[in-house]
């Protein structure tokens, strides 16, 4: 199977240019929003200016191999060919279950896996997931192991933090280049951290200076909220790509460098939410509260007269009523 990090690592020596990706994000970035940020890259012309890859919001491996439990979240796991190469991340603390994983995403005809080494919140940690796995190394190679024996050839990247109580980048980062994950995403802030504090850049380009010795595609995550911003960073720093998240709340135009979400006008905004909400309908009918949808009004609501009133509205009402308010 081919490995789209190393086809992006080739343009990206090419262009001197990073690419970019759009960061799997819990009751984001479900096959909804991708859509709708790929909607967004339709500038002028035959070009869509989508994330150059795309990643699923990140689903439990224990969740996924319990019966009750998978098909609850299979719609998580759901996309369309053109949000291609798309990944699926999985989280937890069972190498049995990863491997299973791994095969499940090669079955349902992913391009890569990747393994969250990364989320903060404190109900994944204790269970050892997410920037759990930053304490107990010997497990997460493991964890890295095993996905790869049941990913068939599938890329396996890794994405994680600079440390769990304090920052142990150099440390954190050589333990997981001995697993040899296709690539390692970096988000420059400690579990301790959480997003309280500026991302450390500098670690980020310390764990770039690891990677580079053994040609393993680096990418740094942390407080990217322009594109101009993030070739900057790519540059000072020796990074291959970059990730961006909470950025999209403010302009999901951020990966066409050619829109000005200024120029977007009240009636192009207000269209991009009704697709949404039909797009959020169509995927997850009753299986997700509605009141998830709440928290993108912002993204469409805003940058014109009326709009934090007309926001405000919109929050207190039911589904049913947003085509007659609006």
């Amino acid at each position: 199977m081919s490995n789209f990090w190393e086809k992006l690592m080739a343009l990206r020596r090419a262009q001197d240019k990073p690419f970019f990706i759009l960061a799997p994000m819990a009751d984001v970035t479900d096959m909804a929003f991708r859509q709708i940020i790929i909607e967004c890259g339709r500038s002028t012309g035959l070009t869509i200016n989508k994330p150059d890859v795309l990643f699923t919001e990140f689903v439990s491996c224990d969740g996924l191999c319990s019966e009750k439990g998978k098909p609850k979240l299979m719609p998580h796991l759901k996309f369309s060919e053109n949000e291609r190469p798309i990944v699926a991340q999985f989280f937890g603390a069972n190498p049995e279950n990863f491997y299973k994983c791994a095969q499940l995403a090669v079955e349902l005809g992913f391009d890569g896996i990747d393994i969250n080494m990364g989320c903060p919140a404190g109900k994944i940690v204790k269970h050892d997931s997410g920037a759990g796995l930053i304490k107990n190394p010997e497990l997460a190679k493991e964890i890295i192991r095993e996905t790869k024996r049941g990913a068939g050839g599938l890329p396996v990247s890794v994405k994680t933090r600079i440390g769990y109580n304090k920052i142990v980048t150099e440390e954190w980062v050589s333990h997981l280049i001995e697993a040899q994950p296709a690539a390692i995403i970096i988000h420059g802030r400690t579990q301790k951290e959480m997003s309280k504090v500026p991302a450390h850049w500098d670690e980020i380009g310390k764990a770039a200076v690891l990677c580079r010795k053994v040609g393993i595609p680096i990418i740094g995550n942390g407080d990217i909220m322009t594109y101009s911003d993030g070739l900057k960073k790519a540059e000072q720093y020796g990074l291959d790509g970059i990730m961006v998240g909470r950025a999209i709340f403010s302009n999901p135009w951020f990966f066409d460098p050619s829109i000005d979400p200024a120029s977007k006008t009240k009636e192009e905004r207000i269209a991009l939410m009704q697709k949404h909400i039909k797009l959020f309908t169509e995927l997850w009918g009753k299986d997700k509260p509605f009141e998830v949808m709440k928290k993108f009004f912002k993204i469409y609501i805003s940058g014109f007269e009326g709009a934090k009133e007309l926001r405000m509205k919109l929050m207190t009402q039911k589904k049913e009523e947003y085509d007659i308010i609006i």
